[in-house]
C-alpha cells in the first residue's frame, strides 16, 4: 500500500483502490451509480458481496441491470490481477480516492472518478497542490498555440501546474510550454492508459513524466480513444484544477464543456483570453466572456483571479468555498498563513535562489516550491531573475 511519504511503483494499488477497481471493471457500472451503491450499503466491500436483490433496492437501479452489475461482479473481481499486470506493463499504478495521492479537489467534485490508473507521481501536496486547466481546441490558430505557450509557460514558471487534455493544438501547446518553463503539467485521457492519444504526442507524453508531471486516466488500461469518452474526461481537468483557462474554443469546442463543469457543477473560475471577433476559433471563447468569464490577458490575470482560491486551499477551506456554484464570486481574505510561509519570507530579507531559501529553512524543494507558490499568488513574493524576493 502506498503512503503520502512515499511514491507508488508501477502496478501498486491499496487494499481499498482493488475494491474500487473491480467496481470499475464492471460493466454498467459508472462513478455515480458506484458512489449511489457504496453509499446505499455502506463499505465497498459489502457492494462486491451483494445480491441481485439488495443492488436492485439501490435507488436508480433496476432489476434488470443489478442482474447484469452481478453477472459481472465476481468476473471483475477475477480480473483485478490482470489489469493490474497490465498497467505494471505500461509503468503505470493505481491510486484510489481516500489514497494520500489522490487529488483532494477532485475528490470533493460530484462523479469523482473511484479510481485513477497513473503513469508518472500526482503530487498532490509539492509540485501538483496548486493546478489550473488550460483547454481550447483542436482546430486552433497560430495566436492560440502562442498564448497556450505563454500562459502555461509562465503558469509553470511561478509554481502552478498546468492540467490540460493532451489533445492537438491548444491543449498540446499548454503541456508544452509548461515543460518549456521547467514546470510540471498533466495529461487526463479519454482512453486507457494503454494508448498515447494522439500517437504523435507520445515523446510529449514521456517528457512529462521524466519531468515530474503525470498522465493519468479513469478508464481500463486498453480502452481505445473514443469520442463518448472524452466529455466526461473533462469534468476531471475541471475537478482538479483551481480555474480553468480558455485560450481559443470554436462555438462546439469541447473545452466550452470543461468550462461549464467549472462553474456549474465544481464551483471553479472561468477565465477566457479574447481572440479576433470575427473568427470563429474565438466564437465559443467570447461567448463564455459575455456569460461572466474572468477576461485575462496577462499571465499575472491569471494569478490574481486564482488567489483567493489558493489561499482558501492552502487554508483547508477550498471544499466550503466551492460546494456552491452560485456563490458570489468574492469572499472575505483570509488572514496571512503563518508557519512555513513565515519562515520563508523571514528569510527572504535578501533575494535568495531557490537553492538558498531551502537550505536556509530545512525545506525539501517539493515542499519550498508548493509555498513559493502559495506566497506568489498572495502578492508577498516575486520573482527577479533566478531569485526570489520578498514584496512587503
Amino acid at each position: 500500500m502506498s503512503s503520502a511519504r512515499s511514491n507508488p511503483t508501477p502496478g501498486s494499488c491499496s487494499d481499498r483502490g482493488r475494491s474500487l477497481l473491480a467496481l470499475t471493471l464492471v460493466p454498467g457500472l459508472g462513478p455515480v451509480r458506484i458512489a449511489r451503491l457504496i453509499e446505499s450499503m455502506g463499505s465497498v466491500e459489502a457492494v462486491l458481496g451483494a445480491s441481485v436483490s439488495r443492488i436492485a433496492s439501490v435507488p436508480g437501479i433496476g432489476n434488470k441491470t443489478a442482474t447484469s452489475i452481478a453477472m459481472h461482479m465476481s468476473r471483475s473481481i477475477e480480473g483485478v490481477d490482470q489489469e493490474l499486470e497490465r498497467l505494471t506493463d505500461h509503468g503505470a499504478h493505481v491510486v484510489a480516492m481516500g489514497d494520500p495521492h489522490y487529488p483532494p479537489m477532485l475528490a470533493a467534485t460530484p462523479a469523482a472518478p473511484p479510481i485513477l490508473c497513473v503513469r508518472g507521481h500526482l503530487k498532490v501536496q509539492g509540485d501538483h497542490k496548486y493546478t489550473c486547466a488550460v483547454v481550447g481546441s483542436r482546430d486552433c490558430s497560430i495566436y492560440g498555440v502562442e498564448q497556450a505557450g505563454r500562459f502555461a509557460g509562465a503558469l509553470g514558471n511561478a509554481g502552478v501546474c498546468v492540467v490540460s487534455g493532451g489533445a492537438r493544438g491548444i491543449d498540446t501547446a499548454s503541456h508544452r510550454g509548461a515543460l518549456n518553463a521547467g514546470g510540471s503539467t498533466i495529461v487526463v485521457l479519454g482512453c486507457g492508459i494503454a494508448h498515447d492519444y494522439p500517437p504523435e504526442n507520445a515523446t510529449l507524453f514521456s517528457e512529462i513524466v521524466e519531468q515530474g508531471g503525470a498522465v493519468i486516466s479513469e478508464l481500463p488500461t486498453h480502452t481505445k480513444p473514443d469520442a463518448k469518452n472524452f466529455p466526461a474526461r473533462n469534468r476531471i481537468i475541471s475537478g482538479m484544477s483551481l480555474g480553468v483557462l480558455v485560450i481559443e474554443a470554436s462555438a462546439r469546442s469541447g473545452a466550452l464543456i470543461t468550462a461549464r463543469h467549472a462553474s456549474e457543477d465544481h464551483g471553479r473560475e472561468v477565465m477566457g483570453l479574447p481572440g479576433r471577433v470575427d473568427s470563429p476559433s474565438s466564437a465559443g471563447t467570447l461567448e463564455l466572456l459575455r456569460q461572466g468569464a474572468h477576461l485575462v490577458v496577462e499571465p499575472s490575470d491569471v494569478l490574481s483571479v486564482l488567489r483567493q482560491d489558493a489561499r482558501h486551499l492552502f487554508a483547508g477551506t477550498h471544499e466550503a468555498r466551492t460546494a456552491d456554484p452560485k456563490r458570489e464570486p468574492t469572499a472575505p481574505m483570509l488572514p496571512e498563513p503563518e508557519g512555513a510561509p513565515g519562515e520563508i519570507l523571514r528569510a527572504l530579507d535578501e533575494p535568495r535562489t531557490g537553492d538558498e531559501l531551502a537550505e536556509c529553512v530545512g525545506m525539501d524543494p517539493g515542499s519550498l516550491r508548493s509555498q513559493l507558490t502559495m506566497l506568489e499568488i498572495q502578492g508577498l513574493v516575486r520573482r527577479e531573475g533566478s531569485k526570489f524576493a520578498r514584496v512587503r
